[in-house]
């Protein structure tokens, strides 16, 4: 069904996938009866995705990109911060189309008028630097950038990790907040050119199987081992060619949990109509590898033998065939057991072999939502399976959200939605809160399956430390129907009857057009900023100081942290435009006394600073140290093991930073884009293949200005247990001449301000 070859492979005339030989001339040998004229040195030239980003790129070295994206998104858990950071750094007008979306904190539910003021700051932000702004439950964000926004061989950058519009052409990359500031202040992303993984589709897939089942099989594949971090994945292959647009942005999308750092696909007529229909035709042009393309690494799937899975909690990783969940206990208690041994609060309890009855396990709630899963053709298909059914009056409900208004008129217009709603499902507008905890929340002990993007602790809305536990199932939208059709008794799309023909689709400008304030390049000075109450500015930070004394606060060893995790999703997004208020909520599901901890080290900082004494433990700290008070800034950090998985959300570094944090220490950073977010707020990423760290761990690092500047990679520290000194040494990955500047500064607004 999959195949992983990691030796690189040759693609020829688009099609013939040759495995490398690792022997250029053996390679050549093996090529020559192809009849291929291009020169082996330069097959690496030869992928889409090296044509896109070397034409992106400021840098003439191919080997250090420096990139301009065609267009910036973020919603309204992002935009406020990243303008905001804009602003201190010297912003006039956007420089390029910037879109601000509305379907995170739309429902405008926590908070008072928080959510609210949020989205006048981004209306009138737009208004004074000339950015697009689109209104709450008209779209998703990723649906009006599909809709509107990506083109063939474009590039876009969006501060949300699912930024994937590859399947259009366009390679997109998900990033935290301040490498849109960059941007937006003109300045470049910088990265090395990525290695490119062949994604090759071959076959077709059956009735009942839909873009999730793609997509969790081929995450289930290559996430745990690392197959595609930070790699741009390239998809070819016959099996594309009999994807719909809508089935190949369903798995486009959920490449983010691959850990893949962009995407890109073979473009074809079907994107052509897909781009005409939305009034964007000229935005087509044909992609295609070169004659002869080099890939480092491939994944070969046959679709023909793809089945309706689930992914189990806590990660789209975690994949199983829905048939085998359904009837078999064994499995299920299997299963079980892995969910309560993840939890960071043992003493709770989630029952879901009590879900088993009658030798089939039932479900509580169906979600069909956001990005991935609210597309017209899930939709349809999922009315099609329910059409003259009941979802039941019981404790099953089914929840359908379409990604955007244009998608929910059409189904209006075909008939779908007066089809889902006479089943006793209930319809929604475009909103993303299912995807990370903001809505539709369960009740405790309950197992709900979404066609969403992520399935995370606590992203269905539930609170461990309240001891309140639910659990989301990743599922495609045929099989939540099939479910619901049988009132939450699961079942696998294959196994019911249904029509799957795909009506026409046309989209209605109209619906943007009379709503949407479209303010590129228009800016008007005039206009002041509408700032709510909760809208804070970013607090002062320092430069960093040739030695630094750090503080453990949290320990973390589980195999992988993510950024839901490091900060909550879910009702604490509303306080994301006020730095010092969504501190108070870092890592507060993981680590619950971590708060009171870092802001006890910022204060022996606050009190050096200020020529102070210092408490007796750090008085004694640096005696057994030998160091001076004056030469030594006093920071907290953490310790996990990978962190960083999941969302972009720059909040997940800078709120450590706003409490005094000052660095990482990990074994390895999940994605680029966390440690990205340590390095724009000025936090230290250290590696180091130790992990006998503990929670209040003195450790002192030494000569980090020298260090740093001239590009070593190895800090000589200092490890205090026990009134115990011992050496040893943490370690960095390479850091770009940027990326220096902006630690040494304190921060990415320091080093604009500079």
């Amino acid at each position: 069904m999959v195949k992983l070859i990691e030796n690189g492979v040759y693609l020829v005339n688009q099609n013939e996938v040759v495995e490398s030989l690792l022997n250029e001339e053996k390679n050549t040998e093996l090529l020559s009866k192809y009849n291929v004229k291009s020169d082996i040195k330069d097959a690496h030239k030869g992928t889409i995705a090296y044509g896109i980003l070397t034409n992106h790129s400021e840098n003439k070295e191919d080997k250090k990109l420096k990139i301009k994206f065609d267009a910036l998104c973020s919603h309204d858990i992002t935009y406020v911060g990243i303008i905001q950071t804009a602003r201190a750094s010297g912003l006039k007008q956007f420089p390029v189309p910037y879109v601000l979306t509305n379907c995170h904190n739309s429902l405008c539910a926590v908070g008072g008028t928080i959510n609210e003021d949020d989205h006048l700051f981004g209306l009138s932000a737009a208004k004074k630097y000339g950015g697009i702004y689109v209104p709450s439950h008209q779209a998703v964000i990723h649906q009006y950038m599909r809709e509107m926004m990506a083109g063939c061989g474009k590039m876009i950058l969006g501060s949300d990790s699912h930024t994937r519009y590859g399947a259009i052409g366009t390679m997109a990359i998900g990033e935290g907040g301040p490498e849109l500031v960059k941007q937006i202040l003109n300045r470049t992303y910088d990265v090395d050119m990525p290695k490119v993984v062949l994604v090759y589709l071959k076959g077709k897939v059956k009735k009942g199987v839909g873009p999730q089942d793609v997509a969790l099989t081929l995450i289930g594949e290559v996430f745990k081992n690392g197959f595609v971090k930070n790699s741009v994945l390239e998809f070819m292959g016959d099996g594309v060619d009999g994807l719909s647009m809508d089935f190949r942005n369903g798995i486009d999308v959920m490449t983010t949990e691959t850990t893949c750092l962009s995407s890109i696909w073979k473009t074809d007529e079907k994107t052509k109509e897909y781009l005409k229909i939305h009034g964007r035709e000229n935005d087509y042009k044909k992609l295609q590898p070169e004659n002869l393309a080099y890939y480092d690494k491939a994944v070969i799937i046959d679709l023909n033998e793809i089945e309706p899975v689930m992914a189990m909690p806590f990660h789209p990783s975690n994949v199983y065939k829905i048939k085998d969940v359904a009837t078999n206990l064994t499995l299920i208690k299997e299963i079980e057991q892995n969910i309560k041994n993840s939890m960071e609060n043992k003493s709770l309890d989630f029952d879901l072999s009590g879900k088993f009855k009658n030798g089939n396990l039932y479900i509580e709630q169906g979600i069909i939502a956001g990005c991935a899963g609210g597309t017209f053709e899930n939709i349809i298909e999922a009315a099609d399976i329910l059409k003259d059914k009941s979802v039941g009056n019981d404790e099953f409900t089914l929840s359908v959200y379409p990604q955007s208004q244009p998608v929910y008129y059409e189904l209006m217009k075909q008939g779908a939605i007066s089809t889902l709603m006479e089943t006793g499902a209930t319809i929604k507008t475009a909103f993303c809160g299912p995807c990370f905890g903001a809505g539709d929340v369960p009740a405790n002990n309950t197992l709900s399956i979404r066609h969403t993007t992520r399935n995370f602790p606590s992203r269905e809305g539930s609170k461990p430390s309240d001891r309140q536990i639910a659990c989301v199932a990743l599922m495609d939208a045929r099989s939540i129907a099939a479910t619901a059709k049988n009132l939450g008794r699961l079942t696998p799309a294959t196994e019911v009857d249904y029509d799957n023909s795909i009506p026409a689709y046309s989209f209605n400008s109209k619906i943007y057009n009379n709503r949407v304030y479209k303010g590129y390049s228009k800016p008007n000075n005039e206009v002041d900023l509408r700032l709510g109450p909760n809208i804070a500015d970013w607090p002062s930070m320092v430069k960093l100081k040739d030695k630094i004394l750090i503080k453990l606060c949290s320990a973390i060893f589980d195999s992988v942290t993510t950024t839901d995790e490091l900060i909550p999703s879910g009702e604490t997004s509303s306080y994301r435009s006020n730095p010092l208020k969504l501190a108070e909520f870092t890592l507060s599901r993981k680590d619950p006394s971590y708060v009171g901890k870092a802001k006890a080290v910022n204060k022996e900082e606050q009190s050096r600073r200020n020529g102070e004494k210092l408490s007796s433990e750090y008085e004694n700290v640096l005696k057994l140290l030998n160091v001076d008070i004056k030469d030594v800034e006093i920071g907290s950090g953490i310790f996990a093991k990978k962190p960083g998985d999941g969302s972009a959300r720059e909040q997940a570094a800078s709120c450590q930073r706003v409490l005094g944090g000052i660095c990482n220490i990990a074994n390895e950073y999940a994605t680029k884009r966390y440690r990205s977010n340590l390095i724009n707020w000025g936090m230290l990423p250290f590696i180091t293949e130790r992990e006998d760290f503990k929670d209040g761990d003195f450790i002192l690092v030494e000569n980090i200005i020298n260090t740093l500047t001239s590009g070593e990679n190895k800090f000589k520290a200092k490890l205090v247990r026990n009134n115990e000194v011992k050496d040893f040494t943490l370690n960095m990955d390479a850091l770009t001449e940027n990326e220096k500047q902006i630690i040494l500064s304190g921060c990415l607004i320091n080093y604009y301000n500079s």
